[in-house]
């Protein structure tokens, strides 16, 4: 009788994905904003919600979302992670900080790296804002905020974000 050979449990191959993401009208102008330096939200006409991004339709009224509104680049930190385990590929050094943040005027919170903070320092409802790119570096894409950092403010009190958590 012959011997089966062993069960192949792994595979290793090489894989490249390329593809091209065509946005809608309302991520459309918001990467134009991006691109600009501004930030750019939309509001809900029937509940009064502001997306940031916009989707370009509220996902709780299922209305479209027409109505433009340009939001701060300050926010405030809702919740976050202190990465601390290395990857292949990473390019920030551990230990560092991925928070979820809301911008002033915004309804949903979005994920930044945050940093020029030790990370023993960040903490809900610290006061944050983004940094830029150059300009001349900007292409239409959210990348275009390198990174969030302390503004300094005193925290936002608890009962100001806690929905967003």
């Amino acid at each position: 009788m012959r011997e089966l050979p062993a069960p192949i449990k792994m595979v290793t191959i090489p894989t490249r994905l390329d593809f091209t993401i065509t946005p809608g009208e309302a991520p459309a102008r918001f990467l134009k904003g991006m691109m600009e330096g501004r930030i750019l939200a939309e509001r809900c006409p029937a509940c009064g919600k502001v997306y940031m991004p916009p989707r370009g339709s509220c996902a709780t009224c299922a209305v479209p979302t027409r109505e433009q509104v340009e939001l701060s680049s300050k926010g405030t930190v809702t919740t976050f992670c202190v990465v601390n385990l290395p990857f292949y590929g990473q390019a920030v050094e551990i230990p560092y900080v991925c928070a979820s943040v809301v911008l002033d005027g915004a309804d949903l919170p979005f994920f930044c790296l945050l940093a020029e903070c030790p990370v023993e320092n960040v903490r809900m409802g610290m006061r944050v804002e983004a940094v830029w790119c150059d300009p001349a570096e900007r292409k239409p894409s959210l990348e275009n905020i390198k990174y969030l950092r302390p503004t300094g403010e005193p925290d936002a009190p608890y009962e100001s974000f806690k929905e967003h958590l």
